[in-house]
């Protein structure tokens, strides 16, 4: 059996596992690391990973004929560049770096672009060609798949879609511009309206506010909650129907953790971005939950090494 190492390199942990073509997982697991340190944590934890991955393809009669990694920083030519909160990997040529230490073909990529190339390689039994996946979490992150291929831009500088403008007078965002989708339908927002519209109410606030939180209070028909929802699904059916409008992608894949409420938190989506956007672009768009949760990224790793 031939097996890719598949690794998802996250702020605080690093998950990873050994998946083979089909994208069924021979073994997975979790490891802790301090990126913070002078220590290079980071690199050494990749060598251990990658070493006791192949020893246990080896002990199940087959063999790795690659190294898949994603990181959440923008990557050129293997080159890892702006790793806010991986130091230790920014300017780092990481695929170089495991190819010496490994002698097997290495994979560099994004990690949000990572999740979508594993859910639409192996979140979907369908054969697609074009999909905009976005994860909804603290903020929006995205990928795109054209063609069959992540796009990116120009040297990978693109496909920051939770920044697209849907208000240029807006509130400011994190990344120094006003008005991206990320402010207004990320997670964060979420909460933050949901908090604001029960001080405004005079009703007390919960001791922790989170996604599932809110979600949970809509489905209870709250008041303040519906109207929090509400809100969130109209920022996000207006970015959709603009990505829609550009790409024309046959699928719109929805990740991060409120999406595993599945259909109740899809259809409204569904209902917000088919009654705005232009029918002869969304006509061969299906709008989906994400279905390999924090699997997905490490997916679209093993899918960089099998091709």
């Amino acid at each position: 059996m031939k097996y890719a190492i598949a690794i998802d390199v996250g702020g605080t942990r690093i998950k990873y596992a050994l998946v083979n073509r089909s994208g069924a997982i021979e073994y997975e697991s979790i490891k802790a690391v301090n990126a913070s340190g002078e220590h290079p944590q980071v690199t050494d934890s990749l060598k251990q990973i990658v070493a006791d991955l192949q020893n246990r393809a080896a002990a199940a009669n087959g063999s790795v004929v690659g190294v898949g990694i994603g990181v959440p920083s923008i990557v050129d030519q293997g080159v890892v560049l702006f790793a806010n909160n991986l130091p230790e990997l920014n300017d780092v040529n990481l695929e170089s770096l495991i190819n010496n230490f490994s002698q097997l073909p290495v994979y560099v990529a994004n990690d949000a672009d990572l999740m979508g190339l594993g859910e639409v390689r192996y979140g979907t039994s369908e054969d697609i060609s074009d999909a905009v996946f976005l994860t909804v979490g603290t903020g929006i992150g995205g990928a795109l798949i054209l063609n069959k291929q992540l796009y990116g831009g120009y040297k990978h500088r693109g496909g920051e879609l939770g920044h697209i403008i849907i208000d240029h007078l807006g509130v400011p965002c994190s990344c120094g511009a006003r008005g991206c989708l990320e402010a207004y339908a990320s997670v964060t927002a979420l909460t933050n309206q949901y908090r604001d519209l029960l001080i405004a109410a005079k009703k007390p606030l919960p001791a922790v506010v989170d996604g599932q939180y809110v979600f949970n209070r809509y489905l209870a028909s709250e008041k303040e909650a519906v109207a929090a929802l509400q809100q969130h699904v109209g920022y996000l059916a207006a970015g959709i129907v603009s990505l829609i409008h550009v790409f024309a992608p046959q699928r719109v894949i929805i990740g991060g953790g409120i999406s595993e409420a599945g259909d109740a938190y899809i259809d409204p989506i569904r209902q917000r971005v088919y009654a705005s956007a232009m029918k002869e672009s969304s006509c061969f768009t299906r709008i989906v939950a994400a279905s390999r949760g924090n699997k997905a990224g490490f997916l679209g790793a093993a899918t960089l090494v099998f091709g």
